[in-house]
């Protein structure tokens, strides 16, 4: 043909078509699984998200002065406080399937008023407990204001508007592969058990179904229940075998399945109330130090709840309901404040993994799970029991999950063009910078005991320091200002961003709690007849 190349052949591979909503969902956000498999597969999130309640608890409370009874108490608090945030959450605010957990992000600023001189002086350490409590508390009810006001103003909303599948790549993908520390290095903390737990859980839910074909999604959606009860027995079989007898302490407390010290601790049964700990104090340092915290968890639970919003196959999320959603995180940050919870809240991104493990979006199920959070909360002893698994079982679980959300994260760039420079530069100069600037100051932290920032404030030192320390964080905001500077007005690169894909949904003005935006499938010509 004059003036162009040859025709395409008929059979040429064509390139797989962008899909705005994740197709072989089986049941998707309002499409609710059968009773008895939805309340199995909300247990399974129950045990999942248990990984970050127990851990953070277990490595805080001690610092503080509480033991085993302490510490038992604190993760019934934050297990009840994370079942009623989820509540509100999938009722109230974005209604996604989004599970409200702790947050590693917190826990930088919690050690720092941990640290602080005027907790020295006192030597009983259950006061002292008490006291930094306290402190924790005043810090974490004014930094839920932050979030709070962003969200139900209306102002996150008008800053997410300017989000494009392109700038949107580096934030969910480091929301989930930033997370790396705690994949693989939990599971070596005592390999005999984390390891034989990843292949389980890979050859259950991904083999299985393949070599037992019974019809029925039973390994790939249960792989999570199966996997964990066999490497629990395993574990608990060389605990009482004398497997770990003389072994170093460190291993010890992470292979040997009755050193949580949490069922002898737990009380039988106990209702968390708000304000268990006495009156909150208030300092204005740490006050700012942990809104600064509330921020940087707030852009990780952006990132999260699309990752969460990809995986229960729900169409792109209008601005407003996200806001909607970030305003109703500030509340979960009151309600850990109220009740002292030793951490903040966030969208807890393990159980966004499993939703893309199990492919059930379902919102019932993750209240179902939220049900249980609050269960096993109120009767202490049984709940103690499942916060009783070793560390790296929970750690080879997060290795699948983190990976999920990752890959979750990538698969926006279906809607860019990869061919242009401009999409290559945001793309890979976000990601890199967003691991490369807290992978400086992580080790920086390491080496001196201290951040790059380290002056006589504290509070200052914090309000640097965790922003720069968290890998979505970094490529999230590098992302977004390169997407949105970058020439974004021109037609070209509209398409090259994928902001054409986008526009389409949120050119419609709907009700913000209008349902057919997470049914499926979406009707695009009811809005769009174009399209």
């Amino acid at each position: 043909m004059a003036g162009g190349g040859a025709p395409a052949k008929a059979d040429e591979p064509q390139p797989h078509p962008p899909k705005e909503q994740l197709p072989n969902v089986s049941y998707c956000i309002t499409s609710p699984p059968p009773w008895p498999e939805a309340i199995l597969l909300g247990f399974q999130h129950y045990l999942v998200m248990l990984g970050t309640t127990v851990i953070i608890p277990t490595s805080l409370v001690p610092q503080m002065g509480g033991g085993n009874e302490e510490k038992a108490k604190v993760i019934q608090t934050l297990l009840f406080v994370a079942g009623l945030n989820t509540l509100l959450q999938t009722l109230f605010g974005s209604r996604l399937p989004a599970v409200i957990g702790g947050s590693y992000t917190f826990v930088p600023t919690t050690i720092s008023i941990i640290l602080a001189g005027r907790f020295s002086d006192t030597t009983d350490p259950i006061e002292r407990f008490k006291r930094i409590m306290r402190a924790i508390q005043g810090s974490l009810i004014v930094a839920s204001t932050l979030q709070i006001v962003l969200g139900f103003s209306g102002l996150w909303r008008n800053v997410t508007r300017f989000l494009s599948p392109l700038s949107i790549v580096p934030l969910v993908s480091l929301v989930g592969f930033g997370l790396y520390e705690f994949g693989f290095p939990g599971v070596a903390k005592c390999v005999e058990i984390g390891l034989p737990q990843l292949i389980l859980i890979v050859f259950i839910s991904q083999y299985m179904p393949h070599v037992i074909k019974s019809g029925r999604h039973l390994f790939d959606r249960f792989a999570v229940v199966f996997s964990v009860v066999v490497v629990w027995i395993y574990a608990h079989l060389l605990t009482v075998g004398g497997a770990y007898n003389g072994k170093a302490p460190k291993t010890q407390v992470s292979c040997r399945t009755d050193r949580a010290g949490l069922i002898d601790a737990a009380p039988w049964i106990r209702v968390p109330y708000p304000f268990q700990w006495g009156a909150p104090s208030f300092d204005a340092g740490e006050a700012f130090a942990m809104m600064m915290a509330s921020f940087v968890a707030l852009v990780e639970s952006t990132g999260a709840f699309f990752a969460v919003s990809r995986y229960a196959s729900a169409t792109p999320m209008p601005p407003s309901i996200l806001s909607r959603g970030i305003g109703w995180l500030g509340v979960a940050i009151l309600n850990s404040g109220l009740f002292g919870t030793v951490n903040g809240s966030s969208v807890s991104v393990e159980n966004a993994g499993l939703l893309a493990l199990t492919r059930v979006g379902s919102r019932r199920v993750v209240q179902i799970s939220a049900g249980f959070m609050i269960f096993f909360s109120i009767l202490g002893k049984f709940g103690a029991v499942f916060a009783s698994i070793p560390a790296p079982i929970i750690a080879a679980l997060y290795c699948i999950f983190f990976a999920y959300v990752g890959a979750g994260g990538l698969s926006f760039l279906q809607f860019c063009n990869l061919n242009s420079f401009r999409t290559k530069l945001i793309l890979g100069f976000s990601v890199f910078m967003g691991l490369s600037v807290p992978q400086y100051f992580n080790e920086y932290t390491a080496t001196n005991g201290y951040g790059p920032v380290h002056t006589s404030s504290r509070w200052f030192n914090d309000i640097v320091n965790v922003p720069f320390s968290s890998e979505p964080f970094v490529a999230g905001c590098l992302a977004y200002f390169l997407d949105n500077t970058l020439h974004p007005k021109d037609s070209a690169t509209r398409k090259d961003r994928g902001k054409h894909w986008w526009d389409k949904f949120r050119s419609f003005k709907f009700d913000s709690r209008s349902e057919e935006f997470y049914s499926l499938p979406f009707n695009l010509n009811k809005y769009f007849p174009s399209v």
